[in-house]
């Protein structure tokens, strides 16, 4: 059994809670700029101190309607200023977090507040509220409703205005590290949420010591970074917390469609991001190239800056043929692309899914570290990542301080330390099942090098075996296919069968650009696009090019390009656009059967 563990470089504090982190960050720099909010075309600086008075108030305002310690309340946003400040606020009340994601249906908002216990909920909308109305009838325990348009946090404050500073400071020192700090749920990619039981001295360790780790990240003077991925994911949710501990100025973008404009006005130093965000940067990138007839020029700059970051890392000399190019590239492509993302990231931190080596050289050799890490709701988020100095692309790192990663016998990747969870709510048996003594079995499959450093290959219970006994992983074959701009999603199947094939859904977004280069309509609807011969040659070219990672029997020998997306409101995707597997099997399951009633030359596919 292979086993890397790292010690913690900071001690334990078993008595310390979240807002022990703001308490000493307003200590240390109470005038530092800890926020960044929209005003007009630029961005207004609320400071430690600010950030903590606002929180106070609020806190107070909780506490006079009625909210005690330990109470759970819902809450129902998008990413904002708002969600950070209430976020504490309710820390400082002493209750817990029931984070939602935004756009979850009624049925997923009355689980999450109906199992999680709630009394009360925070919705940010009249669309939030609406959706909450349809099951209201459902949640009994829900006592009260708060909706941030309608100006209900205002009226809160002012409620709480009586409320004495000493009672906030007795509420918000009552938990301990042990205690719950906050209830996650799952996003559901299999089966109903559970709701993860997260303490406070998962937070408080994980981000005193993952500080440390990337201070070189967090700790530069003028650190800031824009968050756009929903706060309600513990990844986002992790980062926040550590942004408020650190002294990170952040702001917030909802709206991943005004995301360049956000980026050029709050120019921040680093970014957290999910791979398909670097997959839109890197393929809008290539179509306007394309667009403008510089396309052949755009693609000679990508190799050259793959291949540059790819010596680098091998440590092996670069020609000097090819450092001539990239000096050309620089001024001519990379500049450009770096000026869009506001001109001053050098990191970005990815999460959620494999990046793949290809994204990764590529925004190196522009001067973005592309520092990839792991984890899940169960570990807090991060487990393992790559460090500013001590980093390979194509891992996801080495263990974070304070945190162990083994493998087990058959490869599945389990952890422990001080970012792993209490329990799953409520659900013993799923608790009991989900560990093997103290390590917690991820589900993942991976693998190290000799220096620690992880790699994942898959899901362990997405591993296909075809009908000849080849074992497959469907991450190897799918992440470079959803590469190709014009792919939406793609899904491989070929469990028990005699070969591996693929569904595949377009990208609505990319689609019209891509077709207008290419000399077709940019209107063509989605599902003539799926028929077009132009579109089903360039998605073949996609598999043709994944294919050579992988042996002949592993494959894809056929695919089908569905005339529809897969979606979260399709119930295909969760809200952090992960594929629900196993419902898109279901749901498809005749288009399946359809590309195996004609038989395809086996020849070496299917042997092991």
């Amino acid at each position: 059994m292979v086993q890397f563990e790292v010690p913690a470089v900071i001690p334990a504090d078993p008595q310390a809670n979240i807002t022990d982190l703001l308490v000493e960050r307003v200590k240390a720099t109470p005038d530092r700029p800890l926020f960044g909010v929209p005003d007009g075309d630029g961005w207004r600086d609320i400071t430690a101190a600010e950030f903590q008075e606002q929180v106070i108030a609020l806190a107070k305002g909780f506490v006079a309607a009625g909210i005690e310690p330990g109470d759970k309340v819902g809450f129902v946003a998008r990413t904002t200023y708002d969600w950070t400040r209430v976020d504490f606020a309710l820390f400082y009340a002493g209750a817990v977090m029931v984070p939602i994601y935004e756009t979850s249906s009624p049925a997923q908002l009355q689980w999450n507040l109906s199992d999680s216990g709630a009394v009360a909920v925070i919705t940010e909308s009249a669309e939030h509220t609406a959706r909450l109305e349809e099951v209201r009838g459902d949640l009994p325990l829900i006592r009260s409703a708060w909706e941030m348009h309608r100006g209900d946090l205002d009226r809160l404050i002012e409620q709480g205005a009586s409320v004495a500073d000493d009672e906030i400071e007795r509420r918000r020192n009552i938990a301990n590290g042990a205690d719950i700090a906050t209830l996650i749920y799952t996003s559901g990619s299999t089966g109903r949420p559970k709701g993860c039981v997260l303490t406070h001295s998962n937070f408080v360790e994980l981000t005193r010591n993952s500080a440390r780790a990337l201070h070189e990240v967090v700790e530069t003077p003028g650190a800031s970074t824009l968050l756009f991925i929903t706060a309600a994911h513990v990844f986002a949710r992790f980062i926040s917390i550590l942004n408020v501990h650190a002294g990170v100025k952040t702001g917030h973008q909802p709206d991943t469609k005004q995301l360049l404009p956000a980026l050029g006005s709050f120019q921040p130093t680093f970014l957290l991001a999910v791979p398909r965000v670097f997959e839109k940067v890197y393929n809008s990138a290539e179509q306007k190239a394309e667009a403008g007839g510089k396309g052949k020029i755009f693609r000679a700059a990508a190799h050259t800056a793959i291949e540059h970051s790819s010596l680098l890392q091998d440590g092996k000399k670069v020609p000097l043929g090819t450092r001539l190019k990239f000096v050309l590239f620089d001024k001519l492509v990379y500049s450009k692309l770096r000026a869009a993302m506001g001109g001053r990231v050098t990191y970005a931190v990815s999460g959620s899914a494999p990046l793949g080596p290809r994204l990764g050289h590529f925004f190196h050799s522009l001067g973005v570290t592309i520092l990839e890490g792991y984890g899940l709701t169960e570990t807090t988020a991060p487990a393992s990542v790559n460090l500013a100095n001590k980093s390979k692309i194509g891992t996801v790192g080495p263990a974070l301080p304070g945190v162990g990663i083994r493998l087990a016998d058959d490869g599945e990747i389990e952890v422990r330390g001080i970012n792993v969870f209490k329990e799953y709510w409520r659900n013993p048996e799923a608790t009991a099942a989900a560990f093997d003594g103290d390590w917690f079995k991820t589900g993942d499959i991976g693998s190290f090098d000799d220096e620690g450093f992880l790699t994942i290959t898959g899901r362990k219970k997405e591993i296909i075996v075809t009908a000849g006994g080849k074992n497959v992983a469907p991450a190897a074959l799918e992440d470079p296919i959803r590469a190709n701009p014009i792919v939406g999603q793609v899904v491989v199947v070929g469990d028990q069968k005699p070969f591996i094939s693929a569904l595949v859904t377009l990208d609505p977004e990319m689609l019209p650009t891509w077709l207008s280069n290419n000399g077709l309509p940019a209107d063509m609807p989605l599902a003539e696009a799926a028929k077009n011969e132009t579109v089903r040659a360039e998605v073949q070219r996609a598999v043709d090019e994944a294919n050579t990672h992988v042996s002949r029997a592993e494959s894809i020998r056929k695919f089908t390009i569905l005339p529809s997306e897969w979606t979260e409101a399709s119930g295909h995707l969760t809200p952090k656009m992960s594929i629900k597997r196993n419902v898109i099997l279901e749901d498809f399951a005749s288009q399946i059967d359809e590309i195996y009633a004609t038989p395809v030359n086996t020849s070496n596919v299917s042997l092991p």
